[in-house]
């Protein structure tokens, strides 16, 4: 892998909240070698002239679902495993080309994915993959329609379909053995839902999902593995019980309380929200099939949304970037930001991006600055993102290199 050279940037480093002028970066071997406001020289490297453009780390999205290919999730189960993952290629390429370096996949996505990205055979953000989403049933990850016959979901391991984002498990003993399946078929966190959700069609928003014995027992089995739950949850009365439980993410939170909220704080929990979503599906969620029972959901959790990040900031608790985009609303991904920014810092909002982002992978120092020793992710920005978030929407149009682990996959920078 040859040498990298980005000279006379404005550097973006995340624990600070201006951009530090003219600094040279140097990747070798897929790391940052050396970040300096004096000249680097390296005979052997290219050269990329960055004067007047910002040289930042690679985007962290947190809450994703490359599998999630249509709207109407209830019926992707059923299609051709073929279909889905040939339908996933183009919506990783479209995250990679906004600047999206990594991503932690909330359902779906399995170690074949992961290990295609990794190898080169298709492009795409690094994934951090939760395998299937855990639900009880007639919980989020139920995709069962009301009827007068309940079918079986299956329990095991070895039946699911490429579309299945999640998978139906009730019982302490059934979810330990669940966790550990996930685990064996290589997720690197636990994803489980703790309350009600939009998207399914017979859980109220409100609901507990999981008992809190049943979650203990989840989080049991995560920590033996080193690792870590994270949960769909929107009430406060579910978040409370999750975070209780030991949960460290809590996905959305948009109905969270200020008593809560200074529990997330103590108990060192994160949120990651997903306004986007919320606005993609009331834009454009009944026209791309999202059935009416789900649509009528929305309102409750969208209003929500950017009053929750005032208080979440005001209790301290530090929040990730999420997007939970499905279909073809993937494109919106990046509006993220310019929601957020309506209420909180752009500095705010990038550090949830990247250094948090970062901390809730266990990646510190390896993901998330350009810093010497860091994985090289790095993006060239048309524009200051501390002052003008806009920069950063879109599909990449502001963003005309996109490097990851050293190897640059978008250059409109070549000589």
């Amino acid at each position: 892998m040859s040498a990298v050279l980005f000279k006379n940037g404005n550097l973006l480093d995340p624990t600070q909240p201006e951009l530090q002028e003219g600094y040279d970066v140097l990747v070798e071997d897929g790391l940052i070698k050396e970040v300096s406001d004096k000249p680097i020289s390296a005979a052997s490297a290219r050269i990329i002239d960055a004067t007047g453009k910002t040289v930042m780390p690679g985007l962290i999205d947190l809450h994703g679902h490359v599998m999630a290919t249509q709207l109407n999730l209830s019926s992707q189960g059923a299609l051709p495993d073929a279909l889905v993952m040939m339908r996933a290629v183009p919506i990783m390429a479209a995250m990679l080309r906004r600047g999206f370096t990594t991503l932690r996949d909330a359902g779906g996505a399995g170690w074949g994915l992961k290990c295609a990205v990794e190898e080169n055979t298709i492009v795409g953000p690094r994934l951090f993959i939760s395998g299937r989403a855990l639900s009880q049933t007639g919980g989020h990850g139920d995709p069962r329609q009301r009827s007068d016959h309940l079918r079986p979901m299956s329990y095991c391991g070895c039946c699911f379909r490429a579309g299945d984002i999640g998978r139906v498990v009730d019982g302490v003993d059934n979810l330990r053995r669940a966790v550990r399946e996930e685990f064996q078929m290589g997720a690197d966190q636990i994803k489980i839902m703790a309350s009600g959700g939009v998207a399914s069609p017979t859980d109220p928003i409100a609901a507990y999902g999981y008992s809190e014995e049943e979650i203990a027992a989840i989080v049991a089995e995560a920590r033996g593995r080193q690792t870590y739950v994270m949960a769909h949850s929107y009430t406060a009365e579910a978040i409370e019980r999750a975070v209780r439980n030991g949960v460290r993410t809590i996905e959305h939170g948009n109905l969270i309380d200020e008593p809560v909220a200074r529990l997330m704080a103590e108990k060192g929990a994160y949120v990651v929200p997903t306004l986007v979503t919320y606005e993609a599906l009331a834009n454009e969620g009944a026209s791309y099939g999202l059935p009416a029972d789900s649509v009528a959901k929305i309102a409750t959790v969208r209003t929500a949304g950017l009053a929750s990040l005032e208080l979440y900031k005001r209790a301290g608790v530090k929040m990730g970037f999420g997007s939970d985009l499905l279909g073809p609303s993937q494109r919106l991904q990046s509006d993220e930001f310019r929601i957020r920014a309506e209420v909180l810092p752009n500095f705010d909002v990038l550090q949830s991006a990247t250094v948090i982002g970062a901390e809730i992978l266990n990646m510190q120092g390896k993901l998330g600055q350009l810093i010497p020793g860091a994985i090289a992710d790095v993006l060239v920005v048309d524009g200051d993102p501390y002052n003008d978030i806009n920069c950063l929407l879109g599909q990449g149009d502001h963003i005309p290199l996109v490097m990851k682990a050293g190897q640059i996959y978008h250059d409109e920078l070549a000589a």
